[in-house]
């Protein structure tokens, strides 16, 4: 069992600079909430695990798809290891087999945007698994490439739903004190798909039809996920909001939440419970979060705030170049002295294990250094890394061994920052009653400007060089950084509802 007491900070800088002190005028009745001792989040450890475990499944599915479509794409041109008659792909219909499910990612976020809130995070999570297992199984058995991309749309719908209802699911259920810890976890489980997927496909690349079995092997890690949520509660907030919104009677909901944060929290939690719905209910009242949300709504107030944090930071987490300085990395590598096709797949292990290195100090550190500090020191990493890659691209073409420690530094900098913070951040930083709808745009956003880097790095490549692409990138990442140190707030060691009254 652990039991810890939170320590929130206050922040050092609001929206645009302010001191969070003179930005908002708690009423009096808030006072004991906010700036007094909260009840203290006890919890068992082993019970804490599956509420986190289930959902992180979907980040898992999501990185095993990027990792194995990379052996899929080598196995399926393959004349003699495709297993079909129409291996013979044009350069568009390989770009539609990768991209697929980056196209349904989107398509899911939209439809995030409609019907998360009706379904809460926990249907919202079973409806992605059942996504991920159809998408998977039409995949592997399409008898033509038009049945292919369909499959690869319909796994990607699940990507875009699972990345919206994921971390909204673990934010609303993890203690606060182990919260960013958790969530941060969610993207080492991206990293350990990815690793998961390079190496079935390197397993399976020698076989006749591979790319089938490569992507059947996560129908039973979808049908694991689907059990899993199917078996956990609801999120105690998200039954509150819609029994405040009249969609329920309010005592029972009540009732229903101090069940669901019991099992959520284990023997741990006592007598502390109703005490705690309590305070979540009387803070949803404060908020105002008995008015149903509109479109509008999430472009006022706390929600604009918050929505350019938060998708602020997964725009930057994109167009700083994270896709197109992986795109690179066989290139750096062979420079360095790597032999091409018989190290590839090796090598993308290795990047594999130092992003999921890295990834694993930001879960140990992020909950006692905090968010700020990763991303500031994180980011700094990563423009330093974008300027020597334009430095060894422009002039310093004879010291490969620059530009291999660059690569390696933007990873594990990247992993440090940008990759488990910018989705700890969006998960947390919402209200409560504009939640589903604000993060499904931050995650159509990522998904969006994902698409837009990658689509446009060959054309922008062609027109003003690699080093000059790379000095962009540099600068972005130094807009990135203004951003973050005036923009983004310190969220560590605060409750959701404390986030909602102190920093929006």
């Amino acid at each position: 069992m652990a039991t810890e007491s939170s320590d929130p900070e206050q922040p050092r800088l609001s929206f645009f600079g302010k001191s969070d002190k003179s930005t908002d005028e708690i009423d009096n009745a808030r006072e004991p909430l906010l700036n007094g001792d909260h009840s203290l989040e006890s919890y068992s450890v082993l019970s804490a695990i599956p509420p986190f475990f289930f959902p992180a499944i979907g980040g898992l599915l999501y990185g095993y798809d990027i990792g194995a479509t990379s052996g899929a794409t080598i196995s399926l041109e393959s004349a003699t290891l495709s297993g079909t008659s129409w291996y013979n792909l044009s350069s568009v219909e390989i770009g539609l087999v990768v991209s697929g499910s980056l196209y349904g990612a989107l398509i899911g976020s939209i439809l995030a945007f409609t019907i998360a809130d009706f379904l809460g995070r926990r249907r919202e999570l079973i409806t992605s698994s059942l996504l991920y297992l159809v998408g998977a199984l039409v995949t592997a058995v399409a008898p033509n490439f038009a049945i292919l991309v369909i499959g690869r749309v319909i796994y990607g719908m699940g990507i875009g739903l699972a990345m919206h209802a994921a971390p909204m699911y673990i934010a609303e259920t993890a203690p606060s004190q182990i919260r960013g810890r958790l969530i941060s976890l969610k993207e080492l489980f991206i990293v350990l798909g990815m690793l998961l997927g390079y190496t079935v496909g390197s397993l399976e690349i020698d076989i006749v039809a591979g790319w089938r079995y490569m992507y059947a092997t996560s129908i039973p890690v979808s049908l694991l996920m689907g059990i899993g949520m199917w078996w956990l509660p609801p999120s105690p907030r998200w039954l509150l909001l819609c029994a405040i919104q009249g969609k329920g009677n309010t005592e029972e909901a009540r009732e229903t939440a101090i069940c669901c944060l019991c099992r959520l929290r284990g023997g741990a939690i006592g007598d502390s419970a109703p005490e705690q719905v309590d305070e979540m209910l009387n803070e949803l009242s404060y908020v105002e979060g008995e008015k149903e949300s509109s479109f509008r709504d999430i472009f006022e107030g706390k929600c604009l705030k918050a929505l350019t944090i938060g998708a602020g930071l997964v725009l930057f987490q994109q167009i700083t170049g994270q896709p197109s300085v992986l795109y690179y990395a066989a290139t750096i590598l062979k420079s360095a002295g790597f032999s091409a096709a018989s190290d590839a797949t090796r090598v993308s292990i290795l990047l594999g294990l130092l992003k999921l290195i890295m990834t694993g100090v930001a879960v140990l550190v992020v909950d006692k250094l905090g968010r700020r500090p990763l991303l500031l020191g994180g980011v700094s990493g990563i423009a330093v890394s974008l300027f020597l890659l334009a430095s060894y691209y422009t002039f310093l073409n004879n010291a490969p061994f620059i530009a291999v420690c660059a690569l390696l530094l933007y990873v594990g900098c990247y992993q440090l920052s940008f990759g488990p913070i910018g989705w700890l951040m969006i998960s947390e930083i919402f209200p409560l009653r504009l939640r589903g709808r604000g993060l499904s745009i931050a995650v159509l956003v990522n998904f969006a400007s994902n698409a837009l880097v990658t689509f446009a790095f060959s054309p922008v490549e062609t027109l003003i060089g690699a080093g000059m692409l790379f000095v962009v990138f540099g600068v972005i990442a130094l807009l990135a950084l203004v951003f973050i140190y005036f923009i983004v707030p310190e969220t560590k060691g605060l409750t959701l509802e404390e986030i909602e009254a102190k920093i929006l």
